[in-house]
């Protein structure tokens, strides 16, 4: 299947559940054609501290594509994302062929933050006997690190910025974290979550491409071969190999012979080499891959890293906590309970019955500014914070004062004691047409067919209420927004907002707005 992404190019998505499928053969191909790759995965979100650390459902590995000497193929330079479905896929199947990639000395591997998915993974593969696991990644670089190398150097302390900014900040794109806390384990897998899922793999190869341009652009020049790096072993060994007159080809298979006997070393039980199929499996890999190119070798050996994971990294941490942690002054608790604030108990802000005026509206926070939108396109009035990063008690400031419910999705806010009765609800669902269904159900709205895009969706102002003519909003939108020559011969309407002055049409987009909101909001039963 194909998926759009930032640029021009449909990216290449293959969901792999068995190892019998076309796209499992096709991930083994792309495995001996890559020198990067970009590692995610995801799993059914924990609400409560456990004993067992989460079962992973889903594992993202995107290739960035080379171009094997003497071939014509037109995937060459081509990046493709695969999607291992773990629940479907036996995994002492894959075991080994996704042990050898993580400790390939031909691959650089990507993630985010990776070493928590590393140990999930590890214990997932264990639980179907696969000890032991996942115990490494080499040759490795963490996209902070990246991002914090483009900033600012080396020198300056590590900023923990979320994935999402360093896409805003480094590609000009959102990375939208909406589906993050979906129910990985349900099946079949939806189109967003399978497109999300894509996009975060994939976005770790363009960030990358950030540093590697730039590191051809400032000629950064390898290592001294005496000076110590993240890959000290595998590059003493190389250049123990190196002093004998040996072509690359048998360099590569003595150094790989002589990693296998550091790596065997590493265990103290004969049996932790062998596959959980009884195979006696090498521990190195027997795939026939490309070695890196120079710039890669280059950014391996200047930024490389390595996951490595110890036995305390296996075990999942006991939680420390015995209660709720409460604070209080002259004996006043600071926190409120949480049991009786999940649920709804009108009246809202805007009843007739306290003085309200009798339309809903809303204040959808950071984690719901999706909701906002969708609110909006079915006449809703839902405002989003004036600030980008409000404070909690400015929030509740602003639904206050302009008589909002404000919605949300953290829980945190549920804590502070001078949080207002009746003006809070916290959203359930995680994804925005169930969030839309649930405020509608919650709070009994109605809605109609006539309602549908008659607010602003950029502003949530409202439309003048009488359209205008094509040669109307070419006037209105001189210096301000651009129509479409196709448009003039179509004798459409205008909108305008009456807040922000953007014009709106009766368009192929708007009919087909109009139409998914009928259908999400079941109005033709």
């Amino acid at each position: 299947m194909d998926h759009n992404n930032s640029s021009r190019k449909p990216l290449k998505v293959h969901l792999v559940t068995s190892t019998d499928s076309n796209e499992f053969t096709h991930l083994t191909q792309a495995l001996t054609r890559t020198s990067l790759v970009g590692l995610d995965a995801e799993w059914k979100p924990i609400r409560t501290p456990q004993d067992s650390f989460p079962t992973v459902s889903l594992l993202q590995i995107a290739c960035r594509l080379n171009d094997r000497r003497g071939s014509d193929s037109d995937e060459s330079g081509d990046s493709v994302v695969f999607l291992l479905d773990l629940y479907s896929i036996p995994l002492p199947s894959i075991w080994v062929l996704l042990r050898d990639v993580f400790v390939s000395p031909d691959i650089l591997k990507l993630g985010f933050r990776f070493k928590q998915d590393l140990v999930y993974l590890s214990s997932t593969f264990c639980a179907q006997g696969c000890d032991p696991g996942f115990d490494w990644v080499e040759p490795f670089l963490d996209i902070t690190s990246v991002y914090n190398h483009l900033q600012h150097g080396r020198n300056i302390p590590k900023q923990n910025k979320s994935l999402a900014t360093i896409c805003g900040e480094l590609l000009g794109f959102s990375l939208s974290k909406e589906l993050q806390c979906s129910d990985w384990s349900r099946r079949p897998l939806t189109e967003e979550q399978i497109t999300y899922a894509a996009m975060d793999a994939h976005c770790l190869l363009k960030i990358f491409n950030v540093l590697q341009e730039k590191v051809s652009e400032e000629g950064i020049p390898c290592h001294n071969t005496n000076e110590l790096s993240n890959l000290d072993a595998n590059l003493g060994l190389k250049e123990i190999l190196r002093e004998h007159d040996m072509s690359t080809k048998i360099l590569r298979t003595k150094f790989s012979e002589a990693l296998d006997i550091v790596r065997a070393s590493t265990y103290s039980d004969v049996s932790q080499m062998i596959a959980p199929t009884g195979e006696l499996v090498s521990k190195s890999s027997s795939r026939d891959t490309l070695p890196m190119d120079e710039s890669l070798l280059k950014i391996v050996k200047k930024y490389g890293e390595k996951i490595l994971l110890k036995e305390s990294d296996k075990k999942p941490k006991a939680s420390k906590r015995k209660g709720k942690r409460q604070s209080s002054i002259n004996g006043i608790c600071k926190e409120k309970p949480l049991e009786n604030v999940y649920e709804w108990e009108g009246p809202p802000p805007w009843d007739l019955s306290i003085g309200g005026d009798g339309c809903p509206k809303f204040l959808c926070d950071v984690m719901v500014e999706g909701l906002a939108k969708h609110l909006r396109c079915v006449g809703v009035d839902a405002a989003i914070p004036y600030s980008k990063k409000p404070e909690p008690r400015d929030l509740i400031g602003q639904a206050n004062r302009e008589k909002r419910v404000l919605l949300t999705r953290d829980a945190k806010l549920l804590r502070h004691e001078y949080l207002i009765k009746d003006q809070l609800y916290r959203v359930k669902s995680l994804l925005k047409n169930e969030q839309l269904l649930e405020v509608i159900e919650t709070f009994e709205l109605n809605i109609s067919e006539d309602q549908l895009m008659s607010r602003c969706t950029k502003c949530n102002g409202r439309f003048i209420q009488k359209p205008l003519s094509t040669e109307e909003a070419v006037e209105a939108a001189k210096g301000f927004q651009r129509i479409p020559n196709c448009l003039f011969d179509k004798n459409l309407e205008f909108w305008q907002c009456m807040d922000c002055r953007q014009l709106y049409w009766e368009g192929t987009q708007y009919h087909n707005a109009v139409q998914k909101f009928i259908d999400v909001c079941k109005l033709s039963d």
